[in-house]
């Protein structure tokens, strides 16, 4: 929970219509889903639950009464990412047998260590325990990915350039 504090405005209104929409937004583009704002006996505490889409919003009742711009409800605030319902997934791509190389860290992918340079690994090449496969960047660090396995590559799911997630599957070894 993280506590605001801020000026009240010069209408004497603690908590104005646009002072709660732009705290509305701002939670919107954060990952904050609960804050409390308090000036002396006023309360704002807004929250956003994992089930409920719009924000649950109270003041307290010592707050002073509203004026009738504030009786309309502020805009839901929305979370930033909507799991797709199963039907509207993108279809499976069936994975080949083999074991799976996946990015040690949060980063870009590169696939060859400069633009000029060939690609470490194309599908079908063979590798071997300590071979580099890949780059990837974090925080302007180039962090080479070593293959853990022998084998041949058989299918590379990244593209050069992607960004990848730690943990994200970024090519499959058949071994041999």
């Amino acid at each position: 929970m993280n506590d605001v504090t801020t000026e009240p405005t010069e209408s004497g209104d603690d908590f104005g219509l646009s002072a709660v929409r732009e705290l509305l937004r701002l939670m919107n583009q954060t990952d904050i889903t609960e804050i409390l704002i308090e000036r002396g006996d006023t309360k704002l505490h807004v929250k956003r639950g994992p089930a409920v889409p719009a924000a649950a919003a109270s003041i307290s009742p010592a707050a002073p009464p509203r004026p009738p711009a504030m009786a309309q409800s502020p805009p839901p605030v929305q979370p930033l990412f909507v799991p797709q319902p199963p039907h509207e997934a993108a279809p499976l791509v069936a994975m080949p047998a083999g074991h799976t190389i996946a990015a040690p860290m949060v980063g870009t992918f590169f696939s060859a260590a400069s633009p000029k340079d060939p690609p470490f690994v194309q599908e079908g090449d063979e590798i071997h325990i300590g071979d580099a496969v890949g780059i990837i960047e974090a925080m302007k660090m180039m962090n080479e990915i070593e293959s853990e396995v022998s084998g041949r590559v058989a299918r590379i799911l990244v593209k050069n350039g992607q960004p990848v997630e730690y943990g994200q599957p970024l090519m499959v070894v058949e071994p041999l």
